[in-house]
């Protein structure tokens, strides 16, 4: 467990998905603010599982821990996140191939959930004085996900400037970084990286196969860090 040395009582929020991105972001603040982290239910075929992890992360860094139900956005989306559609797979030399990740990315897209996530992230902030919200927007997935992006970063804290009358500001340790260095930023932070959960098909184990654990184990192996993931294959 990640000890806080907060004297400030300063207030943050962190969207916890509880993927790697996201663990990680969240271990970078954990010592500097008191985090109540959220967890989205929105009816992901991953739902289950990613709760499930988010507890037991928000346990290891001694933060509060909400779990909000947002199935009506699952319902009005048509991703292989949140419907019988498969989830794609894809191949390790594949993943630098924008034509076939944008492919995957339009396949598991889920309408506006970063705006959905953030925007109610920004009412828990205003409404608990918290300064900051975390997320897990990283540069690998920003090339085919638009809301992981620097611009969309940097628009959304412009939108706070003029919309809340509080000073918030969404802070994304993880913007101009790979998954590898991801990996690295985990590892200096002590984040929990071991119970984090990735995979887009929600079983006990990793698949490994979708292009989210695919992402996963080359991050591992390129910043030469033991995987303590569990994979089906």
């Amino acid at each position: 467990m990640i000890k806080k040395e907060n004297l400030n009582h300063k207030k943050a929020i962190t969207v916890l998905s509880g993927g790697l991105d996201s663990a990680v972001a969240t271990a970078v603040y954990a010592k500097e603010y008191d985090i109540h982290a959220i967890t989205f239910d929105y009816g992901q075929k991953a739902a289950k599982k990613e709760i499930q992890v988010s507890k037991e992360i928000c346990k290891a860094l001694n933060i509060k821990h909400t779990v909000m139900d947002l199935k009506w956005l699952g319902q009005i989306s048509n991703s292989a996140l949140t419907t019988d559609k498969p989830i794609p797979e894809i191949e390790n030399n594949k993943l630098d191939d924008t034509k076939t990740c944008t492919n995957t990315a339009d396949k598991v897209w889920v309408s506006g959930r970063n705006i959905v996530f953030t925007s109610i992230a920004t009412s828990f902030a205003e409404a608990e004085h918290a300064e900051i919200i975390i997320v897990g927007w990283d540069k690998e997935e920003a090339a085919t996900f638009p809301d992981n992006s620097k611009e969309f970063l940097e628009k959304y804290n412009q939108m706070l400037k003029e919309g809340s009358p509080q000073n918030i500001t969404v802070k994304a340790p993880a913007i101009d970084l790979n998954k590898k260095e991801i990996v690295q930023l985990g590892q200096k932070y002590n984040a929990p990286m071991n119970l984090s959960y990735s995979c887009y098909k929600g079983n006990n184990k990793h698949c490994g196969v979708c292009e989210s654990c695919m992402r996963r184990k080359r991050a591992f192996k390129e910043a030469q860090i033991p995987d303590p993931t569990d994979y089906e294959q």
